[in-house]
């Protein structure tokens, strides 16, 4: 396991957010364009935008995110941002990445719905002519705010007609407003045709979370850390297929675990649950996919033949095209060939 160098295996990430992954050198142009002072010191910079050793709970993780949310408040910056994001990854041999960001935390100067989720898909797509990365784009709503403002953005982004958006989530604070309370707004996402994912379990004591998103029909959870708090549940989430979106380094950032051992992925693989390991933020989880292929192998023994199943499940449990995941399979197997 020594040997083999993670950062050449081909990945797949299904949970990733666009405003928690910017890269210094891309906080720099997009202060430097909004004439926002920043640090010159680099170090002093990722102090800024990454998350402190003693947090005690997310909502303290999620804290660090305001540092961001002025430099994301044009179309140019968007596209700017969301190129940044989907370059990163393929840097890293991912051939496939959703990257998710909700469009109100851009709208501060006055853009609608639909110029947010333009600008962000124009980013995308210029990353995948660029570095022939496969890159999507999710939208969020944010459970602690308005729930008919929220429904009301995504009816605006299914307007837009953007073939880039290819799903909805909704993150935040899910200790103070859990996804029963979403109901109408998940509803409303189904409706209109989105395919859903929803943060679910990241925090201890919210393994409720769980059991509601398999009731309501979605087909992926963020975090997924609280599944063994009560009893069948974890079997349940197999019967329902779906796919749990692993992020180990944030989850123990956030103390959503306490320790290693508390975590629930070596659960998941011996009940055949599909399982997708991600970053959820690069930047204040300082952290990318090689490192979290490097975590695993260390503390479970996940072996390449382990991620290429990983990467299998995040694949089909992605919401690319049929045709899609064909050739993202197919390329996959290519991928990891010279490891099995």
């Amino acid at each position: 396991m020594n040997q083999v160098d993670f950062s050449k295996l081909a990945k797949t990430e299904l949970h990733c957010h666009l405003d928690g992954s910017l890269s210094l050198p891309m906080i720099r142009q997009l202060a430097a364009m909004e004439q926002i002072s920043i640090p010159a010191s680099d170090d002093e910079l990722k102090s800024l935008v990454t998350a402190p050793a003693d947090i005690t709970c997310l909502n303290e993780y999620l804290k660090t995110f305001d540092f961001i949310r002025p430099l994301l408040q044009t179309e140019e910056a968007l596209e700017l941002a969301a190129y940044d994001v989907a370059k990163q990854s393929a840097e890293e041999n991912v051939i496939y990445t959703e990257i998710r960001f909700a469009p109100e935390l851009s709208m501060d100067k006055g853009l609608s719905v639909a110029q947010v989720v333009r600008a962000v898909c124009r980013g995308l797509q210029k990353a995948e002519k660029d570095f022939g990365i496969v890159a999507k784009a999710l939208v969020c709503g944010l459970r602690q705010n308005d729930l008919e403002a929220t429904m009301a953005m995504f009816t605006e982004v299914k307007a837009s007609e953007e073939p880039y958006v290819v799903g909805a989530d909704f993150a935040g604070n899910e200790v103070d407003f859990p996804a029963e309370g979403l109901s109408k707004g998940i509803q409303h996402a189904h409706d209109l045709g989105f395919k859903m994912t929803l943060h679910a379990g990241e925090q201890c004591g919210c393994a409720t979370n769980i059991a509601y998103a398999i009731q309501a029909g979605v087909k992926r959870t963020g975090h997924t850390t609280a599944i063994m708090e009560i009893p069948g549940l974890l079997e349940s989430f197999v019967a329902a297929d779906l796919t749990a979106e692993l992020a180990l380094t944030s989850n123990l950032q956030t103390k959503a675990i306490e320790t290693i051992a508390d975590y629930p992925y070596l659960d998941l693989k011996a009940a055949g649950a599909n399982i997708s390991i991600n970053t959820d933020n690069r930047t204040v989880s300082d952290t990318n996919l090689t490192k979290e292929y490097g975590l695993f192998a260390a503390h479970f023994g996940t072996s390449p033949t382990d991620f290429y199943q990983h990467n299998q499940d995040a694949i089909k449990g992605s919401f690319a095209s049929d045709s899609e995941k064909e050739l993202l399979l197919q390329k996959l197997a290519e991928g990891y060939a010279p490891f099995l």
